[in-house]
């Protein structure tokens, strides 16, 4: 099957898969809302102002240039491309989005993060993935190896990663059940936030030396997305 026919099916099943669902954003859509009265432009619905109907046009719903390969050269090795309602005006309400991740050869890595308000159901284009989730308590690992034309799906708020085992790039799809699904990268929360958690924290959370802790929060911790 062709590159262009194989992303053709790709995207008619991932929009398959979510017209025999309900789609949905579980409450809340953001993780704060401060509210502001100016309301002349639009209507506040859903997370949003809507624009009035009558002024929308084609290029609220659509998005191009998603065949190209993103850059990958970061310490990470991956990039994701996240189509949201901030990219797709036009998703504001229909509780779905939709994702490119290209990962580098061999070693390439979505890191360990969560997506708190989506669901997400991921199919490889190009390249062999090691995949999986976390549950919770007990925390099982659930993994598999994936290749071109494979699915997986990552239940939402449980911790997932994606992972280029060949020797090749990788490229995969992800849909999700959110307009604005958000992510928090483990790696990046816990040892980059702004401002740092006090180590004496981390050191009793990961029972390790502070010295160790002091090292990890001085590391430049990547944003792939």
């Amino acid at each position: 099957m062709g590159v262009a026919n194989f992303l053709l099916v790709a995207f008619v099943f991932l929009a398959l898969a979510f017209s025999f669902a309900d789609a949905f954003d579980p409450a809340p859509l953001q993780d704060i809302c401060v509210a502001i009265n100016d309301t002349k432009f639009g209507v506040f619905v859903n997370g949003k102002f809507c624009r009035d109907p009558v002024l929308v046009t084609a290029d609220d719903f659509s998005f191009s240039g998603l065949n190209i390969p993103r850059n990958t050269t970061n310490q990470v090795g991956s990039n994701v491309t996240l189509l949201n309602v901030d990219k797709i005006p036009g998703l504001n309400t229909l509780g779905i989005s939709l994702a490119r991740i290209d990962f580098a050869p061999y070693g390439g890595l979505n890191p360990p993060h969560t997506h708190p308000r989506a669901t997400e159901i991921l199919v490889v284009l190009e390249g062999t993935l090691y995949v999986g989730f976390v549950t919770s308590n007990p925390n099982r690992l659930i993994t598999k190896v994936l290749n071109a034309g494979d699915v997986f799906v990552f239940p939402i708020g449980l911790i997932h990663f994606q992972f280029n085992i060949g020797n090749t790039n990788a490229v995969a799809f992800a849909a999700l059940s959110s307009q604005n699904p958000g992510v928090i990268t483990i790696a990046n929360a816990i040892f980059g936030s702004n401002p740092p958690i006090n180590p004496d924290v981390l050191v009793k959370a990961f029972q390790v030396d502070k010295n160790v802790v002091n090292y990890l929060q001085k590391q430049f911790w990547v944003n792939n997305h």
